[in-house]
C-alpha cells in the first residue's frame, strides 16, 4: 500500500514531467513563490533519488520523521503519515480526530442498508412477481440510479428545512457519542437513511437474484422433503447460500466508506475523512491527501480480510473445501 501510494503521488508526476519545485509547491501551498518552493524542495529532499525518498517515507511511518519548515524543525511521531506545512501539524492526529465522524456514519448506515436490503431482497425472491416484488425492485432501481448528493439535498429540504414538522437535524450539527448518545443519533439519522437508501437498493437486487438461484438448488428440495419448516429452509439453507456475494460487496463498500464518504459528508457538512480530503485537495496540501489515501487503503484491506474469514462462518462449503 505504501509503495502504490508513494508511486501515485511521486513517481507518476515525475514521469509526467513534474520538477522538484513543482512537487514542493504541493507541500507549501499554491500561494508559495518560486523561491519558497525551491527552498522547500531542498529541505524535503525532493532532489534525492526516488528510492531514497521512498525509504524516508516508510521510515517516517515506522519511527517518525523530522520536518524542516524554515522557521524550525518539527518532529512527527509515528505513525507519521506526513506533516502539513500549511497548518504546521502532523497529519495522523487530524485523521484520528475526523475518523469517529466517518466511522459513526458508516456503521449506522451499514446496519440500515444490510438489514433493509437483505430483508427486502429475501421477501421479493419468495414473492416473485407479486406487487411487493415489483414495487420493491422499482424503488431499488431508483435508489441505485439517483446520486447521493441529489437525494441528500432533497432529504434535507423535506425533513430538515422544508416544513414545521421536520424531524431530522440540520446539516453540520454533529454531536459526539461521548457527549450525548441521543443527540449523536439524532444528528446522524438523516445521513444514515440517505446513505443507506442508495446501498440498500443494490443489496436488495443482489439478494433477490441470489435467493432465486439458491432456492432452486437440489439441497433446498431435499431440505423440504425432509419436512423442515419453511422458515428454517429459507434462513438456514437458502439465505446462507446466497450471502457469499453480499458479504463480498459489503466488505468493499464498508471499507471504502470508512476511508471517507465524500459526497455524504459534504452534503450534510460532517467533518469526517471525506470532507477532510476535499479540503486538502482544494488547498493542494499533498501530505493530507496521501494520509487519507493510505488510511483508506488500509481499511479496504482489513475489510477484505474480515470478509475472507467470514466466508467459512457463513457458508459450510468453504469449510469443507
Amino acid at each position: 500500500m505504501s509503495m502504490v501510494t508513494f508511486a501515485i503521488f511521486f513517481l507518476v508526476p515525475q514521469l509526467a514531467g513534474a520538477t522538484p519545485e513543482g512537487m514542493a509547491s504541493r507541500y507549501v501551498g499554491r500561494t508559495a513563490t518560486g523561491e519558497i518552493a525551491k527552498l522547500a524542495a531542498e529541505r524535503l529532499g525532493f532532489n534525492d533519488p526516488l528510492v531514497v525518498q521512498y525509504g524516508r517515507y516508510v521510515k517516517g511511518i515506522v519511527v517518525g520523521a523530522e520536518y524542516d519548515y524554515g522557521a524550525g524543525v518539527e518532529y512527527c511521531p509515528p505513525p507519521c503519515l506526513g506533516y502539513s506545512f500549511i497548518t504546521q501539524q502532523p497529519v495522523f492526529p487530524d485523521l484520528m480526530n475526523r475518523l469517529p465522524v466517518t466511522l459513526s456514519l458508516a456503521l449506522g448506515a451499514a446496519v440500515l442498508w444490510v438489514g433493509l436490503g437483505v430483508g427486502i431482497g429475501v421477501l421479493s425472491a419468495l414473492r416473485r412477481g407479486s406487487v411487493f416484488d415489483r414495487t420493491a425492485m422499482i424503488i431499488a432501481l431508483a435508489g441505485v440510479s439517483l446520486p447521493i448528493f441529489f437525494t441528500a439535498l432533497i432529504a434535507l429540504q423535506i425533513f430538515s428545512y422544508g416544513n414545521p414538522f421536520s424531524f431530522a437535524a440540520q446539516g453540520g450539527t454533529y454531536t459526539t457519542i461521548q457527549d450525548s448518545l441521543p443527540l449523536w443519533a439524532y444528528a446522524l439519522l438523516l445521513p444514515w437513511v440517505t446513505l443507506a437508501f442508495q446501498f440498500a437498493a443494490g443489496y436488495a437486487r443482489l439478494t433477490r437474484a441470489g435467493m432465486l438461484e439458491t432456492m432452486n438448488e437440489d439441497y433446498i428440495r431435499t431440505a423440504r422433503a425432509k419436512g423442515l419448516k419453511e422458515r428454517r429452509v429459507v434462513v438456514k439453507h437458502g439465505l446462507r447460500g446466497a450471502l457469499t456475494p453480499i458479504i463480498t460487496i459489503f466488505g468493499l463498500d464498508f471499507g471504502l466508506l470508512i476511508g471517507g464518504a465524500v459526497l455524504t459528508e459534504s452534503a450534510f457538512s460532517l467533518n469526517g475523512l471525506g470532507k477532510y480530503a476535499i479540503q486538502a485537495i482544494t488547498d493542494q496540501d499533498l501530505p493530507k491527501v496521501m494520509g487519507v489515501t493510505l488510511l483508506a487503503a488500509l481499511f479496504v484491506v482489513v475489510a477484505n480480510l474480515i470478509v475472507d474469514l467470514l466466508y467459512a462462518v457463513v457458508d459450510p462449503r468453504v469449510r469443507l473445501s
